[in-house]
């Protein structure tokens, strides 16, 4: 297997081309451009999730689903909705 040499150049370049996609990421959320639906993959991408989980959070009614043709979707606002009502908030004592 050959090796191959990473400079500190090829880090910059892509240290600048994650900060882009991450930009890019960020105007689409704000202009309200990212997908309404999601797949099962997409979804497990996004919570950093296993299958596993995902048929849990499904098997127990903690993430709405609607299943066309035998693939999953999953609608992004009802994720958001998901994650805000979780949401965990500790006072100070």
């Amino acid at each position: 297997m050959p090796t191959s040499i990473i400079t500190t150049d090829d880090l910059r370049e892509f240290k600048m081309e994650l900060l882009e996609e991450i930009k890019q990421l960020l105007r689409n959320q704000e202009s309200g451009t990212l997908k309404k639906y999601l797949k099962s993959s997409e979804v497990m991408d996004i919570l950093q999730i296993s299958p596993g989980t995902l048929q849990n959070l499904r098997v127990n009614g903690t993430l709405p689903f609607t299943k066309v043709g035998g693939i999953i979707y999953y609608d992004s606002a009802e994720i958001q909705k998901v994650m805000e009502n979780n949401r965990v908030h500790y006072l100070d004592l």
